[in-house]
């Protein structure tokens, strides 16, 4: 046998370079691999897990509470966290226990860690529920606490609820990144809330006491007279509560001027009238400029 392998050498006790290089890079390459795969197995603390949710307009303003089904890996049942199964390791049958092997590179002799069992001379029996894991994936609804004044980008972290460690280490975190829906009537800044209240020419030149909406509800607010359009102003401590700050922000007030439609002659001749009581160019000083 040992000739019919070197058959067509000029000298069949020596290996070609080929061979002895291959050997000693296989050789090396377990040297320079840190010892890592004789290393025990240490436990690790389960990754954190990252999830999305919507909610509306209401939901971030007041604060709620979500049921929110995740994903995460558990505790295997079956085995408790160890990924060992019945009957607990057998002999490694490439080393026959011993941890070692012996493998040639050329002429020399090296006794390497077995890579079969990393060096630990047995082999666990994985639990046939986790495949030797120790975790399972499992679907469970998690309850999510929407603080009062939420809004997008607002990170929540509910702890222990991320994926399970291994071997009995502590379980990761789930976090929570709000995306809160806009609202047909509200923008909200910060903790202030913006509102455009349309008012009429005459409801802008004499004042007038007008309601309007705000997040606690509606409230009558006075329209000082000689109000101009695009005008703001502010509502204090009625916009959004910061719980950091224990506060509130304000609401900011945007008057829109809505134009009287002259549908008929004797809205016309009241027009026309005003106008001849109220002469001045609005224009004039700011074409002066120009």
């Amino acid at each position: 046998e040992y000739f019919r392998q070197n058959a067509g050498r000029t000298d069949p006790r020596q290996s070609t370079t080929e061979e002895r290089t291959g050997g000693f890079k296989d050789i090396f390459s377990q040297f320079f691999k840190g010892g890592s795969e004789t290393e025990e197995e240490t436990p690790e603390k389960g990754a954190d897990l990252e999830y999305a949710i919507n909610i509306d307009f209401w939901q971030a303003i007041k604060g709620t509470t979500l049921k929110l089904e995740v994903t995460r890996h558990e505790v295997c049942p079956t085995c408790h966290g160890s990924g060992q199964g019945a009957g607990g390791s057998v002999t490694c049958p490439q080393c026959n226990g011993t941890g070692q092997v012996t493998q040639m590179a050329g002429a020399m002799k090296f006794s390497l860690s077995c890579p079969r069992c990393n060096g630990k001379g047995r082999l666990r029996n994985a639990c046939p529920t986790c495949h030797g894991d120790g975790r399972i994936a499992h679907k469970e609804t998690v309850d999510v606490r929407i603080p009062a004044g939420a809004q997008t980008g607002s990170r929540l972290r509910v702890p222990g609820k991320g994926n399970a460690g291994t071997m009995g280490a502590p379980a990761g975190d789930l976090y929570i990144t709000t995306r809160v829906e806009p609202h047909p009537v509200f923008k909200r800044e910060g903790d202030n809330i913006e509102i455009t209240v349309p008012v009429t020419v005459t409801e802008a030149a004499l004042g007038a006491k007008i309601e309007v909406p705000t997040i606690d509800g509606k409230t009558l607010w006075k329209l000082p007279p000689g109000t101009a359009n695009g005008q703001k102003f502010r509502l204090r401590e009625r916009g959004v509560f910061n719980t950091r700050k224990n506060g509130r922000g304000d609401q900011i007030i945007e008057v829109s001027l809505q134009a009287p439609k002259a549908q008929d002659e004797r809205t016309r001749e009241i027009l026309r009238e005003l106008a001849q009581l109220n002469p001045e160019d609005p224009r004039a000083q700011i074409w002066s400029e120009v």
